[in-house]
């Protein structure tokens, strides 16, 4: 195991801007979409904060794991827990499956596929 600053940073910048919406942001577009557009992009960057994987195989791990929660909230893994009357678990693993939810995740791992090729190419003509 490792550590990787700049993914640790990016992180904790998502997880700030993660709170500001769901505190904050009572609106709709950003609070149901962006929120689980960047949840893919922080999990994705605590990941590799501490280990060192490939791009492809980590980004398609997470999406999983993002489908996998969003499952469970179809199947109300929150009733299940008995968790109902906590906030900080709904809050958290969500409460209502969406199929768009689905969608979001999708395309917030598109970009960090599309943004992590990209780095890693420009990298690789650097190093020449």
């Amino acid at each position: 195991m490792n550590f990787y600053k700049n993914y640790f940073i990016l992180a904790i910048l998502l997880f700030i801007t993660e709170i500001l919406i769901a505190l904050y942001l009572h609106d709709n577009f950003i609070r149901p979409y962006g929120g689980d557009f960047l949840v893919v992009i922080l999990v994705y960057c605590m990941v590799k904060t501490c280990l060192n994987t490939p791009i492809i195989p980590t980004a398609i791990a997470v999406l999983l794991f993002a489908y996998v929660v969003e499952i469970l909230q179809y199947f109300r893994i929150i009733a299940w827990l008995g968790l109902r009357h906590s906030r900080l678990a709904c809050i958290i693993l969500g409460t209502s499956f969406s199929w768009t939810d689905m969608l979001c995740y999708t395309l917030g791992i598109i970009l960090v596929i599309i943004v992590e090729i990209g780095r890693t190419s420009k990298s690789l003509y650097l190093k020449t």
